[in-house]
């Protein structure tokens, strides 16, 4: 599976807009991967839970995180980015 379109929230804009450029690149890394495929295991890609069980995320780094919607075949809504503060 490939991904061939990304769209991003208000709110994944404003805190991307916030990160240090290093996370920022590294973020940039990690979209290329997950678009080629966004199970590879250098992602981290794990599923949620509870209230927001519909949705999934996947690793920048130890750190950063980035929370994620899969939505029509191909399609995938970037939610938020940011430290584990996203899963509350």
């Amino acid at each position: 599976m490939t991904v061939e379109k990304i769209r991003v929230s208000k709110l994944f804009e404003k805190q991307y807009k916030k990160l240090p450029a290093q996370i920022k690149e590294l973020a940039k890394q990690k979209e290329f991967v997950f678009r080629a495929n966004p199970f590879d295991s250098r992602l981290g890609i794990h599923k949620l839970h509870g209230k927001e069980k519909e949705l999934w995320a996947f690793w920048i780094n130890r750190s950063y995180r980035i929370k994620f919607a899969f939505l029509e075949k191909g399609r995938v809504l970037f939610l938020e980015i940011g430290t584990h503060e996203i899963y509350k």
